[in-house]
């Protein structure tokens, strides 16, 4: 491990029957889970659990970006096509700058295990020191788009002046361009 500060992570499940618990929330302690696995170096995780609300999901980005001072952000939930499912409407509106890639690699992925991958709308955006990553609320679905992403998440934190994450390297391994 390195010296690092440790890392702030928040963790957003947006779903509005675990929110009022009519179910429980498996989406939010799945990332919690993931991330327990891969990522090396300290760090600690704000979790959130609200309902399916632009204005809800915003501010609880806005909170865990300027606040609270999360370089990584990933909500659970919200992402597919019914009218309660606003959560990149909301990515977009608390983010400065939208990262197209990450959903497109994440859909690309998910697609080879089930045909309706094509109806999730997952996003990624930067809000000053915070990279926010939409994830699914299916917990298979959540570690399969974080595998396919979490490569490039760590030098995304470097560029955005963040800690520096170390990873598991026995998982996969990051991305990272050669110093010179």
């Amino acid at each position: 491990m390195s010296d690092s500060p440790v890392a702030r992570f928040g963790v957003i499940t947006v779903s509005d029957r675990a929110s009022s618990g009519v179910y429980e929330d498996r989406g939010g302690p799945a990332i919690a889970d993931y991330l327990a696995e891969v990522v090396t170096s300290p760090f600690k995780i704000s979790n959130r659990l609200i309902p399916d609300d632009v204005e809800t999901i915003r501010d609880t980005i806005i909170e865990l970006a300027d606040q609270e001072a999360c370089c990584l952000i990933v909500t659970t939930g919200g992402t597919g096509p019914a009218a309660r499912d606003v959560t990149p409407e909301a990515t977009e509106l608390a983010c400065e700058k939208l990262m197209p890639g990450f959903g497109e690699q994440m859909r690309a992925v998910s697609l080879q295990y089930v045909p309706t991958a094509i109806l999730s709308r997952q996003t990624a955006g930067i809000r000053g020191g915070s990279l926010v990553v939409n994830l699914p609320g299916n917990p298979k679905a959540i570690a399969e788009c974080l595998d396919a992403v979490f490569p490039a998440i760590p030098y995304c934190i470097d560029l955005i002046e963040g800690p520096f994450v170390e990873t598991n390297d026995t998982r996969f391994q990051v991305f990272r361009p050669k110093q010179k």
